[in-house]
């Protein structure tokens, strides 16, 4: 499998590792059973997010994905941030491998899944904002 450049950089270096301890926006997506998990945590402040952390247990793509995707979002509003596309996350990284193409949609699922925590620590329903939520990826273990 050839990765680009930017892949290569942020599995090797990726940005805003770790966890917020007082997130007040957190999701984890993925799929235990094909190894990719991320854990996305969001620091939002005035409808702005002001810190974004990751976790990520899966390859050096699912690693990549959650790195540019925090990139992405940081400092950005709310409703940016949700804007934010799996295609989105493909081209920042200058493309991946068919096979590796869930990852990105992963990521994308991740921001999606802590800003759905975020309204419902709020006391505000998710779905009409974030939409609904894929529970599993189905194309994770299709190769």
């Amino acid at each position: 499998m050839i990765y680009s450049e930017k892949v290569m950089d942020h599995f090797a270096n990726p940005r805003n590792i770790g966890e917020i301890e007082d997130a007040n926006g957190v999701g984890e997506v993925g799929n235990a059973k094909c190894g990719d998990i991320m854990k996305m945590y969001l620091k939002i402040e005035g409808g702005v997010i002001q810190d974004v952390k990751f976790k990520t247990f899966g390859c050096g793509a699912a690693i990549a994905t959650s790195s540019i995707a925090t990139e992405m979002i940081k400092g950005k509003p709310i409703d940016e941030a949700l804007k934010l596309t799996n295609k989105a996350v493909v081209e920042a990284l200058d493309g991946l491998p068919p096979a590796k193409l869930h990852c990105s949609v992963l990521a994308e699922q991740a921001v999606k899944s802590a800003v759905a925590d975020y309204y419902t620590r709020q006391g505000i329903d998710p779905t009409p904002i974030v939409g609904k939520l894929e529970e599993h990826c189905d194309t994770c273990c299709e190769v």
